[in-house]
């Protein structure tokens, strides 16, 4: 089967990292399950696993890729959940649990034309949506999801979302708007601040810019760039919800947040429960997940440089397993 598969990290050439090549059909396993891929999705998680972030060297080479759906032996349609964990091992939140893993951590991924998971990883498709637009939902959709839930976003909030185009980013517009929340966005472009707009957010600023009043929680995967931002955007008693730090790490200003109660919330994937709960409100409020392009494998080393460089507006997703670039 063809296949993405990472050879070595390289944070200075990521694309470097990469072999597409013909590789062997994933053996059975018992309690594991064979998904055949339809379709692929594009996460910056990727890109960090090239450049060697939450991946150790000796597990390599390893097939690239956690976001996908497909069918199963038994022609069932569905995604893939991508955490492989004990949830009793994370007092019932596999997402907790010491030794978890994101498919293409420690298990070859699903930039392939078949992956093998355990069979609690394996979700009905939601029915509304195409292969493609599935594929997108477990990694983007499912940290949203668990993001808005950790803090306890409900109806009548008002919830700013730093970096409306990004497959998390725009995920938790769509999912506040559906819980009832007015939503706003930054972006740094006109563009991308013209996506939130059509994805329900009341009003779009430029990254940084003054908002007209504080919020309640604010969506942060930037990092640097913008969570003194955040934090200043915030009411008394306020939260920011953070699943990355894609500008690099920062200091909190601890002054702020306990002089106004702030509280400052971690996020991590979803878990199986979580993603199902996801399935019924996107089937029940017809959600569907931003596409910027659909690829052929060939065209991934391009669709990784779009995405690295902010010129993707939502997800490059693989629905092609040729090696050519048409």
């Amino acid at each position: 089967m063809k296949a993405c598969v990472v050879t070595h990290h390289d944070p200075d050439d990521p694309l470097a990292a990469i072999s597409l090549r013909t590789v062997a059909e994933p053996a059975a396993r018992p309690g594991w399950v064979s998904v055949v891929m339809h379709a692929a999705s594009l996460n910056m998680h990727d890109l960090w696993t090239l450049r060697g972030v939450g991946q150790d060297a000796a597990d390599l080479p390893l097939i690239l890729g956690c976001d996908g759906a497909g069918l199963t032996e038994d022609g069932r349609e569905v995604i893939v959940l991508p955490v492989i964990a004990d949830p009793d091992a994370g007092g019932g939140d596999e997402t907790l649990d010491p030794r978890r893993a994101l498919l293409s951590e420690r298990h070859d991924g699903t930039f392939a034309e078949r992956v093998l998971v355990p069979q609690r990883c394996v979700i009905d498709k939601p029915r509304h949506l195409s292969m493609a637009e599935a594929a997108c939902v477990p990694v983007a959709w499912g940290t949203a999801f668990r993001m808005l839930r950790r803090a306890g976003v409900r109806a009548g909030m008002t919830v700013l979302v730093q970096g409306a185009s990004g497959g998390v980013n725009s995920a938790a517009i769509s999912l506040a708007v559906a819980m009832g929340a007015r939503v706003w966005a930054t972006a740094r472009t006109q563009a991308a601040r013209e996506l939130a707009l059509s994805l329900g957010a009341q009003a779009a600023f430029a990254s940084g810019e003054r908002v007209p009043e504080r919020v309640d929680v604010v969506v942060d995967n930037v990092g640097a760039a913008t969570f003194g931002h955040s934090l200043r955007c915030l009411k008394p008693g306020g939260a920011v919800v953070t699943c990355g730090a894609t500008t690099g790490s920062t200091d909190a200003e601890l002054h702020r947040v306990f002089f106004l109660q702030l509280s400052i919330i971690g996020s991590t994937g979803c878990t199986r429960t979580e993603l199902i709960e996801l399935v019924r409100l996107m089937e029940a409020a017809e959600l569907r997940p931003l596409i910027d392009r659909e690829i052929t494998l060939g065209q991934l080393p391009e669709a990784i440089s779009a995405m690295a460089e902010g010129r993707l507006l939502g997800k490059a997703v693989i629905t092609d397993w040729s090696l050519d670039t048409p």
